[in-house]
């Protein structure tokens, strides 16, 4: 993990919990606000954690490879992390997902090509 990346990280975790600390002193005079606020957090702090796991799971090469096919793809992509997601968290990942490994689950996870021939006449 890079020295810039560990800062950035902390300086988001840093603001994210003075933005906490800021709604949770601010009187809310709304209970509805208060549950919604307290929902977004909770998917935020999820998210957050879902990005760090991927982070450290992917070498540079795969993350590089699953940010094109983002672009391309999201559904696909969103599939993949998630499959990946669950593998790290329930600890059955071994070694981290390298872009050989990355073109295996694209391969069983990727809607069959469909074979297109053009004829002339």
């Amino acid at each position: 993990m890079a020295p810039a990346e560990d800062t950035e990280l902390q300086e988001l975790r840093q603001r994210r919990v003075r933005e906490l600390q800021q709604s949770q002193a601010a009187p809310t005079a709304n209970p509805q606000d208060a549950y919604a606020a307290a929902q977004r957090a909770d998917m935020e702090r999820r998210e957050a954690e879902r990005q760090e796991i991927l982070r450290r799971v992917f070498t540079p090469e795969a993350r590089e490879r699953l940010g094109r096919l983002r672009l391309a793809k999201p559904d696909v992509a969103q599939a993949v992390e998630q499959q990946v997601v669950q593998l790290a968290s329930t600890g059955r990942l071994g070694r981290p997902v390298d872009d050989a490994m990355l073109r295996a689950l694209l391969e069983r996870i990727a809607p069959e090509r469909r074979e297109v021939t053009i004829t002339r006449r």
